[in-house]
């Protein structure tokens, strides 16, 4: 009798199955197919076709595909490869991170029939994390806090261009053992629909509020943030080095950018994105010599903004006017990018944040994975990768973020596998350097 199990059946997204097949015929051809409801009801899909082995036996992470919607090993491939069955469909989470993803997989014989299925959980939210909304000092947030009793180390999540509350990132965050404050700066109800004019002293007011209302662990507070976010999260880092003790930049800039496609169109593209005592702080676009958008509007389908980012950088002077000050940051940093980031150039970002690091020496470990073959998507494990071209969320203009499926879910696996272990490492340091202050404080 076929059987298939998907081991461990119910756990966090983050965590790998072991999908197996037993009882087949020896040789059997057989197709793996996948059902998941996702976002608002969209239905995702993936197959592959494998081949039993003498035994009967399919085992994904052995077996190679012979067709389907991904090649060679990979023992997640039929969740990261999954499509919508709705083009243009990206939504992936549930609007209610606590509601758990559920995936049916079935066993289908060459004349289609059904000879066995099994059903995979992922969680964002582990048993006893907590949610809830925060609304204080002008901050719009999501706050979620670990199971365990705290006080706990504390990340600071942001969302980029796309706006909105990055709460599936800050569920997994508190799942794994952090006080994650997922917060909102623009379109978001109660704030801007655009990034414009979005002045820095709102997220000293949310950092205050951390110290304050969390008392974070040995005052650790650390800041995850994605493409705009990451370019963020370095500017905080640099801006406000007293409250932020580690950075961790996805796919990050290097120097502040305009508003571009989440601009306010009353105020345009090239307008600011960032205030600091009620003033622009200098941008890449800003007098530059050689920055033009012809590469991105009128350039081949699909469009990349990484092309028109590039004329922009030819201008070294108007690049060092809008560096980020990152020998400021006051703590170590982890920068994850890759190759093909149709975006905005987050290797060429990364490397100069880390070259400035080294040259300034700074006192803290710098990291940086660079992803061969990965586009601007990088997130966290086991999510489909396949949805590569897209209309802007604000702006609307359909561009690519780049990369492909298997390089991105390779990205996503690794990054995640590095963020924990650097979060770890950071945190200890941090409690060991707290240790040492109290003992010479303790000393006659």
């Amino acid at each position: 009798m076929i059987d298939i199990t998907a081991t461990p059946g119910d756990a966090l997204i983050d965590v790998a199955r072991r999908i197996t097949v037993t009882g087949a015929r020896a040789g059997a051809s057989l197709t793996l197919r996948t059902r998941t409801v996702r976002g608002a009801g969209t239905v995702w899909t993936s197959h592959a076709v494998f081949r039993a082995d003498a035994r009967g036996v399919v085992h994904l992470d052995r077996d190679a595909p012979l067709a389907g919607d991904y090649e060679g090993v990979a023992p997640m491939g039929l969740i990261w490869s999954q499509a919508p069955t709705e083009a243009g469909k990206r939504e992936v989470f549930p609007a209610d991170v606590a509601q758990p993803l559920t995936t049916r997989i079935e066993v289908i014989d060459d004349a289609g029939q059904v000879l066995a299925a099994t059903e995979l959980t992922q969680r964002l939210m582990a048993p006893g994390v907590q949610r809830r909304e925060m609304r204080a000092d002008g901050s719009v947030g999501t706050l979620f806090l670990p199971a365990a009793p705290g006080p706990h180390p504390v990340v600071l999540v942001l969302n980029g261009s796309g706006g909105g509350i990055n709460e599936p990132r800050g569920a997994l965050y508190a799942s794994r053992g952090y006080a994650a404050l997922a917060l909102g700066y623009f379109k978001t109800p109660g704030l801007s629909d655009y990034i414009s004019n979005t002045p820095l002293e709102y997220f000293r007011r949310a950092l205050d509020w951390i110290a304050r209302e969390l008392q974070p662990a040995y005052g650790f507070i650390a800041v995850s943030g994605q493409s705009r976010g990451g370019e963020l999260a370095l500017l905080l880092g640099a801006t406000y080095p007293d409250r932020i003790k580690a950075v961790i930049g996805y796919v990050p800039g290097a120097v502040v950018h305009s508003a571009q496609n989440a601009a306010d169109p009353a105020i345009g593209r090239e307008g600011p994105a960032w205030l600091l005592d009620g003033k622009p702080l200098p941008h890449l676009w800003e007098n530059n010599r050689t920055a033009s958008w012809k590469p991105f509007d009128d350039g081949p389908p699909p469009h990349r903004h990484e092309r028109a980012i590039r004329t922009a950088l030819l201008d070294e002077e108007a690049v060092e006017r809008a560096r980020i000050r990152v020998e400021n940051i006051d703590g170590p940093v982890l920068l994850l990018s890759a190759t093909d980031d149709g975006s905005w150039p987050s290797s060429e970002y990364s490397r100069m944040v880390v070259e400035r690091l080294e040259r300034q020496k700074h006192a803290y470990p710098v990291a940086h994975l660079d992803f061969e073959r990965a586009g601007h998507a990088i997130v966290f494990p086991y999510v489909p990768t396949t949805q590569l071209v897209y209309a802007h969320p604000v702006s609307g203009r359909i561009s690519t973020g780049g990369g492909e499926p298997a390089a991105n879910a390779r990205a996503d696996e690794a990054s995640w596998r590095k963020v924990l272990a650097f979060l770890d490492a950071a945190r200890h340091s941090r409690a060991s350097a707290d240790a040492n202050d109290s003992s010479r404080q303790e000393q006659p």
